[in-house]
């Protein structure tokens, strides 16, 4: 202590929602869409727009399975609170308390209300990882050195390996299955691109069909934690409750997206071709390949020989 006034150890922030990684992806596939973007000009006719609209399709497809990767509001919730502010004080504060769950680990937020509030402004975001490269419980001793604000202490540590609630290891292990479901869905994305460049765009609708399905394992896996008994987040009378986050539902939504684009393909291929063909700009090719010849010549000598 130093006239009363606790000390302030700087870290390294990270935000809730979106991160350094969350962006460059989104700027890749950003590059992308405007790239394609400046050649739209070459392309003539009713083709223009069947390509602009597969090829955006497909980036927010792709952009979406990537970007959910690294994001951290799979789970969310936020509550009001009157909280003691550092230990062995009898200070309180006012202020939201929020939990943000990612398939990466999990961000607790503390935002004062007022943010100046006993001669410090309170706004602190924390993050504490669980990925196989990192050490959940190595991050919480750290906040311990620095001194972080009881209520980040009080929520990250429902999430240890040594707390008795065990959600470190239910979040942990459906967070692993649904990052890893997520990224076969990625590749059979990249499959189903292959395949629609190819005549063969009904087994490009297959492929879509199984992006969405691994998409929607992933949510299936994620939503599993659930299903277990969660150990409540009590700060006196108030209970900090979590709901499924923006990331979740976009999930969803891009799944079934890919079931119905998918579907959609596959009924084309077995009832109305023509215009499937049309769609993916594939009628001048099979003309060209089975165009009938219009007119035979025979040798007439061979005729006579025979």
């Amino acid at each position: 202590l130093f006239d009363g006034i606790y000390p302030f150890y700087p870290q390294q922030r990270k935000v809730s929602v979106f991160d350094v990684r969350t962006i460059i992806v989104i700027v890749v596939f950003l590059t992308f869409a405007c790239s394609f973007l400046l050649i739209i000009p070459g392309i003539r006719g009713r083709v223009r727009l069947y390509w602009t609209l597969r090829v955006l399709l497909s980036l927010v497809v792709g952009v979406a399975i990537v970007a959910v990767q690294f994001t951290g509001d799979w789970e969310t919730g936020w509550v009001t609170v009157n909280t003691s502010y550092k230990s062995f004080s009898r200070a309180l504060v006012k202020g939201d308390i929020g939990l943000h769950v990612g398939l990466a680990g999990v961000n607790v937020t503390l935002m004062g209300n007022p943010v100046n509030q006993v001669n410090e402004t309170i706004n602190y975001n924390e993050h504490f990882a669980w990925s196989f490269d990192a050490d959940y419980d190595h991050s919480y001793g750290e906040g311990l050195e620095r001194g972080l604000p009881s209520p980040i202490l009080y929520v990250a540590e429902k999430f240890t390996t040594q707390s008795p609630c065990s959600m470190h290891r239910q979040y942990r292990i459906s967070s692993h299955y649904a990052s890893a479901t997520l990224w076969v869905a990625f590749c059979a994305w990249l499959i189903s691109n292959m395949l629609f460049s190819m005549p063969v765009v009904v087994y490009g609708g297959y492929m879509l069909l199984v992006t969405g399905a691994f998409m929607i394992f992933s949510l299936l896996s994620f939503s599993t934690v659930r299903n277990s008994p969660m150990c409540p987040i009590q700060f006196g009378t108030v209970t900090l409750r979590t709901g499924y986050g923006g990331s979740f539902w976009l999930t969803l939504a891009i799944g079934l997206l890919c079931f119905v684009t998918g579907t959609t393909v596959v009924a084309l291929h077995y009832f109305n071709l023509d215009l499937l063909k049309t769609f993916f700009d594939l009628q001048e090719d099979q003309a060209e390949e089975y165009q009938e010849m219009a007119e035979v010549y025979v040798n007439p000598r061979f005729v006579n020989k025979g």
